[in-house]
């Protein structure tokens, strides 16, 4: 099992740290929009972006379920099956977002708001702060003991991206997360940190890289890491990652998960959204 200390944990810092000096020194000179991130949300967790108001934003996404390591015979883990999850969003003024999302795994449903509150300059650096919370039931979770009952999950979070030159976009979100394991009989609160970055080779694609620390806690022992590849159109984002996170809606992924982040339990997965103006 891999340390637990965050001191001892040196591949996140690196791979995200890495990424951007590489990237940085070989990125060729580009227009980049006005935002800090292309799209509302890294690989799992949210950037402080929102869409335009009276506009619709839609999203599909999959995790499949046998790892990259399963190889040719399982198409590399692209056999399946898969781990779904379904979003639709509605922003009624540019900077709220409201949305609705269902994973299939435990059937998840989960309401929830994302506002961007502050953005400014400082040193040369372009940021901005928001927030969201969520709410969300589970109606398929496997009855254990007395927590047959214990269906509901709530989160909020402090969203604080950056944008350090042209290229290089870092966020943190810190999260307060209550329930964090459904079959526990007694309720407990859970803080965890994710932290983002994603470098633009283009205006339309990058790099991205994310890892959210959390508490270790039975069936859920390790942090969730996340790397891959982010494609962006005119109203649509395209993401292809490698994780060993499976579960796909916030009050699931932010509480940790089963799989080391090690090559033998890494698998694919994948991200759209798309702007709806009607």
């Amino acid at each position: 099992m891999r340390p637990r200390c965050p001191t001892q944990i040196s591949l996140p810092p690196t791979v995200l740290l890495l990424i951007a000096a590489l990237v940085t020194v070989a990125a060729p000179p580009s227009a980049r929009a006005q935002e800090i991130f292309n799209s509302t949300q890294s690989a799992n967790l949210p950037t402080s972006e929102t869409v335009r108001a009276g506009n619709w934003l839609f999203e599909i996404s999959h995790r499949f379920l046998p790892p990259v390591s399963d190889g040719s015979g399982a198409l590399w883990g692209l056999d399946g099956p898969v781990r779904n999850r379904l979003g639709l969003g509605y922003a009624p003024t540019d900077r709220i977002l409201i949305g609705v999302v269902r994973a299939n795994y435990e059937d998840n449903l989960e309401i929830n708001a994302k506002a961007a509150v502050f953005e400014g300059r400082a040193g040369g650096v372009r940021y901005k702060i928001g927030g969201m919370a969520g709410l969300a039931w589970n109606t398929d979770v496997v009855e254990v003991g007395g927590a047959e009952d214990n269906e509901v999950q709530y989160y909020g979070q402090l969203i604080v991206d950056a944008l350090l030159g042209d290229h290089v976009a870092v966020g943190v979100v810190p999260t307060f997360l209550r329930n964090p394991r459904l079959l526990d009989i007694e309720k407990e609160n859970a803080f965890v940190l994710g932290l983002h970055s994603q470098v633009y080779l283009s205006d339309s694609f990058s790099v991205l890289g994310e890892w959210i620390f959390s508490e270790p806690r039975t069936g859920l022992e390790n942090d969730t890491g996340t790397f891959g590849i982010a494609l962006d159109t005119r109203g649509h984002s395209f993401k292809i990652v490698v994780s060993n996170q499976t579960r796909m809606n916030p009050t699931q992924f932010l509480a940790g998960t089963p799989n080391d982040f090690e090559a033998d339990q890494l698998r694919l997965g994948f991200n759209i959204t798309r702007v709806l103006v009607f």
